[in-house]
């Protein structure tokens, strides 16, 4: 697996708050939501590299999916 990319991302405390409540009512946690609409802006916008790798369904893993390790969709403000 390739390894992800970690950044330091400084956000507004009320976008920061709508961003989590906005995770919350799609089932993910806030990274992956921020990844989420990154993703999908640079697609609208014909930017998104065709070798993205695909993200993770939003809920949880199906018993058949082999477990997140790399911590992507691991928030841990929310």
């Amino acid at each position: 697996m390739v390894e992800r990319k970690k950044v330091l991302l400084r956000l507004d405390p009320a976008v920061h708050d709508a961003l989590t409540r906005w995770a919350g009512d799609e089932l993910r946690s806030t990274n992956a939501q921020i990844e989420f609409l990154l993703r999908r802006a640079l697609s609208e916008a014909g930017r998104l590299p065709g070798n993205a790798g695909k993200m993770r369904r939003p809920g949880r893993p199906r018993k058949d999916e082999p477990p997140d390790d790399d911590g992507a969709g691991d928030d841990p403000s929310t």
